[in-house]
């Protein structure tokens, strides 16, 4: 009588699905990656026109409707709107719509995650060891 040995899995298919995962994680990496490039681009062409970044101060202090921004440029209405396409493209505003009127309000917190991840991009910010002060036993 002669053994023969168990049957062994088929490895074939372990290292296809295996290699199949790390392909579709790099894939996922590179997407995220170029997605927060396309933000950052947006960000900083909004970014890139002092009557948008005027626009932005405004809307820092309070929400204000199109006619109120509009009172302190002496520009169109038509090149008003197009700084506000903008800036929405970028998502650094959210704008709402009530009748006739539309309120735009700032979006700080993507302004600050552009910012962040901008500031990653050039190693600015890294995360460093925290310094100690050396002790000096008084009392603060």
């Amino acid at each position: 009588m002669t053994l023969e040995p168990a049957p062994q899995p088929a490895l074939g298919f372990q290292f296809f699905l295996s290699d199949a995962l790390f392909h579709y994680n790099r894939g996922l990496d590179n997407i995220l990656y170029f997605a927060k490039y396309r933000i950052i681009n947006s960000v900083f062409k909004a970014l890139s026109d002092p009557t948008r970044r005027q626009i932005l101060q405004l809307l820092r202090k309070r929400a204000m409707s199109a006619g109120e921004l509009a009172d302190h440029f002496a520009l169109s209405k038509s090149t008003l709107s197009a700084h506000f396409a903008v800036l929405r493209e970028a998502d650094l505003v959210d704008s709402d719509k009530s009748g006739t009127t539309i309120t735009y309000r700032l979006k700080l917190s993507v302004l600050e995650d552009a910012l962040l991840a901008f500031a990653e991009t050039v190693g600015v910010g890294l995360t460093a060891e925290p310094r100690l002060r050396k002790a000096t036993g008084k009392a603060r």
